[in-house]
C-alpha cells in the first residue's frame, strides 16, 4: 500500500541513519519499526516488569564502610579537578 507521510525532522534522520547504518531502503526501516512498535505481543513484552529481588549483605571484615565513603569523594574530587584542569 502506498501512502504520504509527515514526518518531524528528527524522525525522519534517525529513519536515514538507520537506514544508511544497516543499508537498506528506507522504506524498509519505516516497516520494521512500525511492526516493531505496533505489535500487541511486542508490546506486552515491554510492559513486563523487572522485579529486584534484594538481598542482605554485609562488608567483609577488615572493610569500613565510612572508608570506602571518603575514597570515593575523593575519586570524584579526582575527576571535577581534571576537567577543570586543575591538580589538587
Amino acid at each position: 500500500m502506498r501512502t504520504t507521510l509527515t514526518l518531524d525532522s528528527d524522525v525522519a534522520k534517525l529513519i536515514q541513519e538507520e537506514a544508511h547504518r544497516r543499508r537498506l531502503p528506507i522504506k524498509q526501516v519505516v516497516n520494521e519499526a512500525l511492526r516493531r512498535g505496533l505489535s500487541p505481543q511486542l508490546t506486552a513484552q515491554r510492559r513486563k516488569r523487572f522485579r529486584v529481588r534484594p538481598h542482605a549483605t554485609t562488608l567483609q571484615p577488615g572493610f569500613d564502610g565510612h572508608s570506602l565513603n571518603r575514597l570515593l569523594d575523593e575519586f570524584e574530587d579526582e575527576a571535577v579537578a581534571t576537567r577543570l584542569g586543575r591538580s589538587l
